[in-house]
């Protein structure tokens, strides 16, 4: 953990803490009460959000092992900038809905990439080796 600065997992434990918040308070509401009538998909997108924001708690106690919670936070949210968020804007339709979204995932893809340990990330998910394919036994490779 020397490898990452106190300051850096401060930072991370308050993007944790932002996510659990703000999810919190935006995405619980209506999971608590979510409506008999809800279409399936923004069912799905709650629930999404709502474990998301579940797991963030844990990145508040282990903010390194939790960093792909974050990588897949940032990921999403470029997507769905790219895919959804820029074309409706160069369109002029963007609706007051979609405007907070888009605000919302664009303060996403600008924090996470800050807090983000880029060095930690690249030593602990790039340059390690991965885990064997196959079952191993005590004794090592059959």
């Amino acid at each position: 953990m020397s490898e990452v600065s106190t300051f850096r997992l401060y930072l991370l434990r308050a993007m944790y803490l932002l996510l659990v918040v703000g999810l919190g308070l935006t995405i619980w509401p209506g999971i608590l009460h979510a409506p008999k009538d809800l279409p399936h998909m923004n069912g799905v997108v709650r629930s999404l959000l709502g474990g998301l924001s579940l797991l963030a708690i844990l990145g508040i106690r282990y903010p390194l092992r939790m960093l792909p919670l974050l990588f897949f936070e940032l990921v999403w949210k470029v997507i769905w900038i790219l895919a959804f968020g820029v074309p409706v804007w160069s369109g002029h339709r963007l609706d007051p809905g979609m405007q907070e979204t888009l605000k919302a995932c664009l303060m996403g893809v600008v924090l996470c990439p800050l807090v983000i340990p880029w060095r930690y990330a690249y030593a602990h998910y790039v340059k390690v080796p991965g885990d064997p394919w196959g079952r191993r036994s005590a004794s090592g490779p059959s």
